[in-house]
């Protein structure tokens, strides 16, 4: 008997592995059919702060001296429910003209390839159309004079830097902006906005990810 429900207890773990297993596949299956260019419901601009970037990457191109504040992260498609779309078949590389137009907008080449593919197929856009997208985003955002890049280490809370931003850009609700850090720093401030690029709420999960109190705005490279 002892023998017979080892064997029975051995066969229901492996079949609850099994469907757990398929059920995660099927999940992850599931997260792929959705993703189809075009089908999202909304735009998150990701503005980074150059500086916290370079702390951890000296040696990329992007912190070679350049003096950059806020760079350009990417311009990603999202569900108002929450997640967004990612890697949208057709998968198609860059040609000659769009990256030489991306280059004038992302700090790097790698950054670009990385964004168009994760995030820009997803615009049902096609390349150079997300990237005027991309463009005409960036241009609607006006950085606050209190954070275009200085020599100086500053210290503000996040909630201070999203109100500076919802300052310069009147339009920007509430919750229409969310500010990231990396540890103790700014890493990035993030802006909603509809499909037609008005500032728009955002979406369920798009929250500020900061500790509580002042937060280090570094100096540019």
């Amino acid at each position: 008997m002892k023998k017979l429900f080892t064997i029975f207890a051995v066969i229901a773990l492996t079949a609850g592995s099994i469907g757990l297993s398929s059920a995660r596949q099927s999940q992850s299956s599931k997260a792929q059919a959705e993703s189809v260019a075009g089908v999202f419901d909304y735009y998150l601009l990701a503005l980074s702060w150059s500086p916290t970037f370079c702390l951890t990457h000296k040696d990329d191109v992007q912190c070679s001296g350049k003096g950059y504040g806020f760079v350009l992260h990417g311009l990603w498609p999202q569900y108002a429910a929450g997640g967004w779309p990612q890697s949208c078949p057709p998968l198609t590389r860059l040609s000659a003209a769009e990256t030489s137009k991306g280059l004038t907008l992302f700090p790097t080449k790698k950054l670009l390839d990385h964004e168009w593919a994760k995030h820009g197929t997803c615009s049902g856009l096609g390349a150079m159309g997300y990237l005027d997208e991309a463009d005409k985003a960036v241009a609607a955002v006006k950085i606050p004079d209190e954070l275009q890049p200085f020599s100086t280490s500053y210290y503000f809370e996040a909630q201070e830097i999203a109100q500076l931003f919802r300052k310069a850009n009147p339009g920007i609700p509430a919750d229409g902006v969310a500010v990231i850090c990396s540890g103790p720093e700014l890493s990035e401030v993030r802006v909603c906005m509809g499909k037609d690029l008005q500032f728009a709420p955002c979406g369920k999960g798009v929250k500020t990810q900061c500790r509580a109190g002042d937060i280090r705005v570094p100096p540019s490279r």
